[in-house]
């Protein structure tokens, strides 16, 4: 979910540092706006080879794209170190088919309500139904990845949907263990979420040619935008705005969820501020959101969580430093610039 903003432009052709300010997503993902649309015409033809039954409610899931990051990650990498084309569109089809189906099963598990400003499938049709859907868009993404020449797409496609899974195993098991520690919680977030960030650099790379360092230069890339952007999101559930969100919130602490935020929160509360943050957390209502943030702004956990979220960006943007300049590094560094932003609108606002 990122959220656009508009700002002044940089200068085309050169990578350069991030702009002083934010540029809008659409700028950013300008380089492969044609891409982009040929991806949600090859999805949208996906579909349609679905029963009926199920391509009407496919379809509906697809409204959940919301700005097709993972898809942009695969084309602004592939532009990154070569030329994009038709496998690229398969690849990032595949890829936000698997993200579509976790969004799904998200939904969910978490009870929530709505997802970009509508309701979600769960509460249009049923959790089973809902299940069985993501279930038939995971196995439909592995069948288009078996439709390249080598096995080699369709295994990695399958290992890192695993991965997925794993980390939402994980972190149910998990749920409402106020002892987790941080290095537990990175674990889950960099499984959950920036498998598939660093699965969709890698492949852009792959299929435009790149070898094996600028492979892994571009997926350690992915890695670390993915880490900062679902703090970013975990962040956003606790301190953002359901109107401005377009998606039901707090749902982390409804399902249990441990985030960053709260991780500093109880690192950092002592004595009584301790004891009442716990009892909020393990007999959590929702009318106690107010006396939750009260105490998390206490112990400046938003502005730690920033903190971190920016140093992610750091990462990612370092990672990228040595390869050759282009349209596409300069909209990769951009994209960490804009999280970073994001998150510093966050914290400022969250007060209010």
């Amino acid at each position: 979910m990122l959220a656009t903003h508009t700002a002044a432009g940089a200068a085309a052709g050169t990578a350069g540092p991030p702009p002083e300010h934010p540029l809008s997503w659409r700028e950013i993902v300008a380089p492969v706006e044609p891409f982009l649309r040929a991806v949600g015409k090859r999805l949208a033809v996906q579909v349609e080879t679905f029963e009926p039954e199920i391509a009407s409610l496919a379809r509906y899931a697809l409204g959940t794209q919301g700005k097709q990051l993972r898809p942009a990650l695969v084309g602004l990498s592939g532009e990154t170190v070569g030329a994009i084309g038709d496998d690229h569109v398969t690849v990032a089809a595949i890829i936000e088919m698997v993200h579509l189906a976790t969004l799904v099963h998200d939904d969910v598990m978490d009870d929530a309500e709505m997802r970009r400003r509508r309701p979600t499938l769960a509460v249009q049709c049923g959790a089973a139904t809902s299940v069985l859907l993501g279930d038939t868009l995971f196995a439909h993404a592995l069948l288009l990845a078996a439709s390249f020449p080598t096995p080699d797409v369709c295994r990695a496609v399958a290992a890192a949907t695993k991965v997925v899974c794993t980390g939402e195993i994980i972190q149910t098991q998990r749920s409402s263990r106020l002892d987790m520690t941080r290095e537990e919680y990175f674990r889950i977030l960099r499984m959950k979420t920036a498998e598939l960030f660093a699965l969709s650099c890698e492949l852009g790379a792959r299929f435009a040619g790149a070898g094996p360092e600028e492979q892994r230069v571009l997926r350690d890339y992915g890695v670390a935008l993915g880490t900062a952007y679902q703090i970013y999101d975990d962040c956003v559930d606790l301190f953002g705005d359901e109107a401005r969100a377009g998606k039901s919130l707090g749902t982390d602490l409804i399902g249990g969820k441990v985030t960053l935020p709260l991780l500093v929160g109880l690192e950092r509360a002592q004595g009584a501020e301790r004891r009442r943050l716990e009892q909020i957390l393990t007999r959590w209502r929702p009318e106690r959101i107010g006396d939750l943030r009260a105490l998390l702004r206490q112990s400046d956990a938003l502005a730690e969580s920033a903190a971190v979220i920016a140093s992610y960006c750091r990462l990612a943007r370092q990672a990228i430093d040595d390869l050759p300049p282009s349209s596409g590094r300069r909209a990769l560094a951009w994209t960490t610039e804009f999280l970073a932003r994001q998150t510093e609108t966050l914290a400022s606002t969250s007060g209010r």
